[in-house]
């Protein structure tokens, strides 16, 4: 399996990166990262010799192991930095989030007052589920 950089598969809680690496070696596939040049080796035939392939198998997989822990930790790291700026602003009057989309607001109320359910007002409003309803609890609230 070919990806640009480790750190695209690696951005997932930990649980879920053990399962998709499962998912991965169950289907026998091999990463090859073009930012992990060890990988490439992964592409080419060592059925001649198993020492070799064995091993590069184990280097790879440690370091992709390595490069997958330190891309999550630079990701939440930085979840946490923005969290903490946001906080900030706000605390200082700066920051008022994404302004509301009146008019997709007023189609799914809309939608909803002629009868819709949740998931066709979604898709009339081209919207998701998770939308609808924080708009639908607005207008009981």
């Amino acid at each position: 399996m070919l990806v640009e950089s480790i750190d695209r598969l690696s951005r997932l809680p930990v649980d879920d990166w053990q399962k998709l690496k499962a998912a991965i070696d169950s289907k026998g596939l091999r990463i090859v990262a073009l930012d992990l040049p060890t990988s490439h080796q992964g592409m080419q035939d060592t059925k001649g010799d198993e020492f070799t392939g064995r091993m590069l198998g184990a280097i790879n997989s440690m370091l992709v192991e390595m490069m997958a822990a330190i891309a999550r930790k630079d990701y939440e790291q930085r979840r946490e930095r923005q969290a903490q700026g946001i906080e900030k602003a706000k605390a200082e009057g700066k920051y008022q989030g994404r302004p509301v989309d009146t008019d997709l607001h007023k189609r799914v109320k809309e939608l909803l007052k002629a009868g819709l359910g949740i998931r066709a007002t979604a898709r009339h409003a081209d919207c998701s589920t998770t939308t609808v309803m924080r708009i639908k609890d607005s207008i009981t609230a």
